[in-house]
């Protein structure tokens, strides 16, 4: 009986409580100050880059391509979700040439930038990032597949004529975790961060 009794007092306070809730989830968005029809759209990437430090002595910059999602939920700030697909070749005498290691990044990013003109953004950003890093068949033997973290700063400017955006950045990623490969001679792992410059076309709505 007590059980009954408590129960339905829950389920009673729980809907006195619903609408309120409902109210507050109505105000965050006023109150955040966030566009009432926000700007969305899809960008796509092509570039060129690769790995800095002790990575780079054993690996070539490599050309990637890239697909994101953005929004524009406030006048000055911008979030976007993308992959980012890349190759780096491996210049190791360990391994065969022709050998490389292909790149798997998902990653959020925030953007601040003011509009100029109604046509201009220059913009700066952070985000976090996880990559998947598959070496090619042939080193296997030297190359291990590894997943890092990434925290990507970059920095650009977008282009909006009607609904079409064009632009360009650079992106240099703080890079953790990194067990890709040793070092000749047994001296642990090579480490390294990634610069990478690409050129971005893609629709606004």
């Amino acid at each position: 009986m007590r059980r009954s009794i408590w129960g339905g007092a829950a389920v009673a306070a729980a809907c006195l409580a619903a609408p309120a809730f409902a109210i507050e989830a109505q105000e965050v968005g006023p109150r955040l100050h966030v566009k009432e029809n926000p700007v969305v759209g899809l960008d796509v990437s092509l570039g060129v880059g690769g790995f800095t430090g002790d990575l780079a002595d054993n690996t070539n910059p490599g050309p990637l391509l890239g697909i994101a999602a953005t929004a524009q939920p406030w006048s000055l700030i911008g979030i976007e979700a993308g992959y980012q697909g890349q190759r780096l070749a491996i210049d190791d005498s360990r391994v065969d040439s022709g050998e490389g290691i292909w790149r798997h990044n998902g990653a959020v990013l925030g953007k601040v930038g003011p509009l100029l003109d109604e046509k201009w953004r220059p913009f700066v950003g952070a985000g976090l990032g996880l990559s998947y890093l598959n070496p090619s068949n042939g080193a296997e033997n030297v190359y291990d597949n590894d997943v890092q973290t990434e925290l990507p700063l970059t920095a650009g400017l977008d282009y909006r004529f009607g609904n079409i955006v064009a632009g360009a950045r650079a992106t240099y990623s703080l890079v953790g975790n990194e067990e890709l490969v040793q070092a000749p001679g047994g001296g642990g792992d090579e480490k390294g961060s990634l610069f990478n410059a690409n050129i971005t076309v893609g629709g606004r709505f």
